[in-house]
């Protein structure tokens, strides 16, 4: 189990006072030792919406999230009942980078106020949703694709790749935007079954842009605390 390095006045955080500062009884969101990998709001007076926030001090690196994610995201049916998959990690829409020296990052859609992988969706708008193939879903705020229109053509994952977390992986057959995140319908099992608290669903308000970003970087912000440097002997 890792932990902050007492040294830095003012980022040792308290896993709870962490997810009180983004909650919608804080005023500020705080940013540093802690780098947020999921929030990303502007828009002030929006209403509130949940979505998964990391505690990367708690994180151990067991993947536990990747096997629950899948199990959820990718079942599989016996005799025409729709059962929890296998729970193969390679399947999940949340995904551990682990680094050395020893970082561990949960990396999760951010569902960016500004969406830069719909924008970079190059199918014509539906008249009458006004949605691309890749469409931000109004209910839940989660980004979906519509496989029917999409054309595979990579431009989403490459948009997120470039500006925010990376987490759009296309089909390596079709080329069509894999690894968003679903919030398992308003109840995310990686939150649910993480062994460690590391995870939560909280509800954020839209009143700051602040955008999420790639695994690498937040481990190095991370790496500087703990360690005191931010060069990675390479991706475990």
């Amino acid at each position: 189990m890792k932990e902050a390095d007492s040294s830095q006045e003012g980022t040792d955080l308290s896993r709870r006072d962490f997810i009180k500062s983004v909650g919608i009884g804080g005023g500020l969101v705080l940013f540093g030792q802690f780098g947020i990998n999921a929030a990303a709001w502007a828009l002030a007076g929006d209403p509130v919406l949940k979505m998964v926030l990391v505690d990367y001090v708690k994180c151990t690196g067991c993947r536990t999230c990747e096997t629950a994610c899948s199990a959820r995201n990718k079942p599989t049916s016996i005799k025409g009942k729709e059962l929890p998959g296998l729970g193969n990690p390679l399947f999940a829409n949340i995904r551990v980078h682990s680094f050395n020296p020893d970082v561990d990052v949960p990396n999760v859609c951010a569902m960016c106020a500004d969406t830069p992988c719909v924008n970079a969706c190059p199918v014509t708008p539906d008249r009458k949703t006004g949605r691309r193939a890749l469409y931000r879903d109004q209910a839940t705020h989660t980004i979906h694709n519509d496989s029917n229109r999409c054309i595979g053509c990579r431009s989403c994952a490459k948009a997120c790749a470039a500006e925010r977390t990376g987490v759009i992986i296309p089909n390596s057959v079709t080329g069509k935007p894999e690894r968003m995140c679903t919030l398992c319908g308003g109840d995310p099992q990686c939150v649910k079954r993480c062994p460690f608290g590391a995870l939560s669903y909280v509800e954020v308000r839209r009143d700051r842009k602040f955008y999420g970003l790639g695994p690498e970087k937040i481990a190095a912000e991370l790496a500087k605390g703990w360690y005191g440097t931010a060069e990675f002997g390479g991706m475990k």
